[in-house]
């Protein structure tokens, strides 16, 4: 018999996921820049980042220069920023589009993402993201289904 997990409860102050939200927009503005030294200033020691494809990093400067050699440059249209309180972390949901240049140069826009974060003690200690990169080059070689 598994131990009984308690029930979330929303945060007693609305100002923890005001908080929350604004740490994670502010993590994501800095990693667009890309400057994974401000980026880390959001973080707590022990960050995991998963990206598409299950790839796992442990610091911005690590994703940062992944997705250097997957785009020419990046950019995220942030559309939305909803926010989960629950007990002893609050879940951050940031939805919007991706924009910028593929290597060769080609420019794209409205490639969807959504990034999932876990806030706890003021710090993001996971960062979960999904995009549609994968499709789009699909379709741009051809490939549909």
């Amino acid at each position: 018999m598994s131990p009984a997990r308690p029930a979330p409860v929303a945060a007693d102050d609305p100002s923890e996921t005001q908080a929350a939200a604004a740490i994670v927009e502010a993590f994501l503005e800095a990693s667009m820049v890309p400057d994974p030294v401000r980026a880390a200033t959001y973080i707590a020691d022990e960050l995991v980042i998963t990206f598409t494809g299950g790839r796992k990093f442990a610091h911005p400067r690590e994703s940062a220069a992944f997705n250097a050699g997957r785009y020419k440059w990046v950019k995220k249209r942030m559309l939305r920023t909803d926010v989960v309180p629950g007990a002893g972390e609050t879940i951050v949901y940031n939805l919007g589009h991706l924009y910028g240049e593929w290597p060769d140069g080609t420019p794209f826009d409205g490639n969807r993402y959504i990034d999932r974060f876990v806030v706890r003690g003021g710090k993001i200690v996971a960062m979960d993201v999904w995009n549609d990169s994968a499709e789009r080059l699909l379709t741009k070689n051809g490939i549909e289904a």
